[in-house]
């Protein structure tokens, strides 16, 4: 009787966990079951609820955590998806639906390393799955575009860069830093709403994103509101200290909007001279701000504009009374009336006044090869022309400012086409060549059409 009773005792023991099992693992499979009856109808919302359910009713269960990372995938929740596929692969290895899903996933993001890795894991298991054959190229070309992208971006080859962040994006439609990169490039190449039509959308679904604030700043900056670009270059600095890229432009911003309100102080004061050199020295500052130099170019017509009236009065006054201290006034308007219209070569070259002989050099070898035409033989017709322009002018200010005499005549405001120095015929490859010519010197050597790399000697 006492043994029975023994007996009794354990059945009651275990018969209700063994049910309660069996129970739990049958209303699981009808969750799941409901959840795959809803994918069919595309409604993934519901879809994501039963699987869910199904997940709480049996947490070990790979399929179920498969099911519910292309669930959301589906829905765009890339990074949710990518949590269930792991787990899916972690309960079980052999799972090839759970690696294809988690390499998806990364390759979405936009790490096609890690994608690599899981639809290779997918072939070793299968390795005549075609899905899993075709995603593993596909990773390999999101791979083979940013290595492209990486290198026309230091070309400063814009167009080029957006057209393999498309390509790219085609496989990883989720990729925020695929997304930043096209839009830094669109503001590059003044494409502006386009590029904060972008950043907007990331900032939407991740407002302390600092890339996506440091492009709309970007944005308004080339646009010449750079009160307002500061503000956002400001807070991209607040949610990344280190970023690099909002650093250099709140800088730049910010001492262009100092120097032009300067010059704009010392105008409306009568400091004509003043003026005109504190808009020449912001329009040192980024040569790529097109809209805001362009301001500050009438800005500096209007300076010339008032030497000249000036020489015109002290005209009228020497004509009038012919006095040598008159005579002297007008000399000096105009020498400044002509010292205003030049070019100034220790801009050009980022010398001051001072400078030795050496350092005019250093300074030339610097600049030279900084916009020498064949080092931006990818870039835009525009960029192409603009480096052209300044190759051509560093030469000009070499050739000035390395000859005692030129140099003394130019410091003067003497012409300097009596020297007979015409800077309308002038050959900046020339003086190229002469700088960095003969042994041991500068040489281009081809590595391909168009492409050229400098060697030292």
């Amino acid at each position: 009787m006492a043994a029975a009773a023994g007996c009794d005792v354990v059945m009651a023991a275990t018969e209700p966990e063994l049910l309660h099992d069996e129970e739990a693992k049958r209303e699981a499979e009808s969750f799941k079951e409901q959840g795959n009856a809803y994918y069919a109808k595309k409604d993934y919302n519901e879809a994501y609820n039963y699987y869910t359910k199904a997940i709480d009713m049996c947490p070990k269960n790979a399929s179920y955590y498969g099911n519910r990372a292309a669930t959301l995938m589906m829905l765009g929740r890339f990074r949710e998806a990518l949590g269930d596929a792991q787990q899916s692969v972690r309960l079980d290895d052999s799972f090839v639906r759970g690696h294809l899903r988690e390499g998806k996933c990364h390759l979405s993001l936009g790490n096609a390393m890690a994608a690599c890795r899981s639809f290779q894991r997918a072939l070793e298991l299968d390795h005549k799955n075609a899905q899993a054959q075709q995603e593993f190229k596909n990773a390999n070309a999101v791979i083979e575009y940013e290595k492209i992208a990486e290198t026309d971006f230091e070309k400063r080859d814009f167009r080029k860069v957006v057209f393999c962040m498309d390509r790219a994006l085609e496989f990883a439609p989720a990729c925020h830093r695929f997304k930043i990169l096209k839009a830094e490039c669109l503001a590059m190449l003044g494409r502006y709403p386009e590029a904060q039509s972008v950043a907007s959308d990331i900032l939407r679904m991740d407002s302390t994103n600092a890339d996506a604030l440091y492009v709309r700043g970007l944005c308004l900056y080339y646009e010449d509101c750079i009160e307002k670009a500061v503000q956002f270059f400001v807070q991209a600095l607040r949610m990344a200290p280190d970023h690099e890229k909002a650093c250099v432009a709140c800088r730049n911003a910010k001492a262009l909007k100092a120097k032009k309100e300067d010059g704009n102080k010392a105008f409306k004061e009568g400091n004509y001279k003043l003026a005109y050199e504190l808009y020449t020295e912001a329009l040192g500052i980024d040569p790529n701000n097109i809209k805001t130099n362009a301001k500050l170019y009438c800005n500096r017509g209007t300076v010339n504009s008032k030497y000249e009236e000036a020489v015109r009065d002290y005209e009228k006054v020497y004509q009038t009374e012919k006095t040598k201290e008159h005579k002297q006034l007008l000399k000096n308007a105009q020498l400044e009336l002509k010292k205003s219209k030049r070019k100034d070569y220790y801009k050009i070259l980022g010398v001051d006044k001072n400078a030795s002989e050496d350092e005019i050099k250093k300074a030339y070898r610097k600049r030279a090869l900084m916009h020498h035409p064949d080092r931006h033989s990818g870039a835009s017709a525009e960029v192409q022309k603009e480096e052209e322009k300044k190759f051509k002018e560093v030469g000009e200010a070499f050739t000035i400012l390395s000859d005692p005499k030129k140099k003394t005549r130019y410091d003067s405001g003497q012409d300097l086409d009596e020297e007979g120095m015409n800077m309308g015929d002038f050959d900046a490859n020339n003086i190229f060549k002469a700088f960095f010519g003969g042994p041991g010197g500068f040489s281009f050597e081809a590595s391909g059409p168009g492409n050229f790399f400098f060697q030292f000697g």
